[in-house]
C-alpha cells in the first residue's frame, strides 16, 4: 500500500528530510520525481539538492516564484500551485513513478492557493486504485484535513536557527 509522509513544522529539516526518503526510495530502485512549489526555480537557486537529483535521472519540476512576500509573488506563486497541481495529478493517474515528493506543498494549502479539502479528496480517492504512489509532502503548517489523511506525520520543531537567532547568510551545503 503506498504512503503518504508529512514532513512539517517550524523547524529546519523538512525538506531535507523529504529528499532523504527519496534517496532512500531510489536506492531500492524506484522511479521517482520532485514536485517543488513556492521556492524559485532550482536552476536559480542551484540546490545541491537538484544537481545530484538531475544526474541521478529524478524528473524534476519546480512552480515558484519564491517568498511570498516579495513583489507580486504571491500572486505569482497562487497561478504556479494550481499548475503544478495539475502535473501531479497526471503524475499519480500516470503511474509513471514509485514516489512523488511535494517539496513546499503544505504552503500551497495553508495560503489558500489551492483548496485543501479538494486536495485530500483527490488523494482520499485515488489512493484506493492500483499504481497510486507514495507520497512525500512538506512544509510549514500541514493543514488538519491532510494530516488525518497522512500515515506518517513529523514535526521538525525549532529550538535554536543560526539565520534567525544570529542573523547569518544562508549558505550553500547548508540551506540550499
Amino acid at each position: 500500500m503506498a504512503l503518504i509522509l508529512i514532513y512539517t513544522g517550524d523547524g529546519k529539516g523538512k525538506s531535507s528530510a523529504g529528499f532523504g526518503q527519496l534517496v532512500r526510495s531510489l536506492g531500492h530502485g524506484a522511479r521517482c520525481k520532485v514536485g517543488q512549489f513556492i521556492k524559485e526555480a532550482p536552476e536559480v537557486l542551484a540546490s545541491g539538492e537538484y544537481r545530484v537529483l538531475r544526474r541521478l535521472g529524478v524528473e524534476w519540476r519546480n512552480w515558484g516564484a519564491g517568498f511570498t512576500w516579495v513583489g507580486d509573488n504571491d500572486a505569482k506563486n497562487r497561478v504556479l500551485a494550481q499548475e503544478g497541481w495539475e502535473t501531479i495529478k497526471e503524475w499519480i493517474e500516470g503511474r509513471a513513478c514509485d514516489l512523488i515528493l511535494l517539496d513546499e506543498f503544505t504552503y500551497t494549502l495553508s495560503l489558500g492557493y489551492l483548496d485543501t479539502e479538494e486536495v485530500v479528496r483527490y488523494l482520499e480517492a485515488r489512493r484506493q486504485v492500483d499504481g497510486f504512489p507514495h507520497l512525500v509532502i512538506t512544509g510549514r503548517n500541514a493543514p488538519p484535513a491532510l494530516v488525518a489523511i497522512a500515515d506518517m506525520v513529523s514535526s521538525i520543531e525549532q529550538v535554536k536557527h543560526h539565520l534567525y537567532d544570529s542573523g547569518q547568510k544562508a549558505q550553500p551545503m547548508i540551506e540550499f
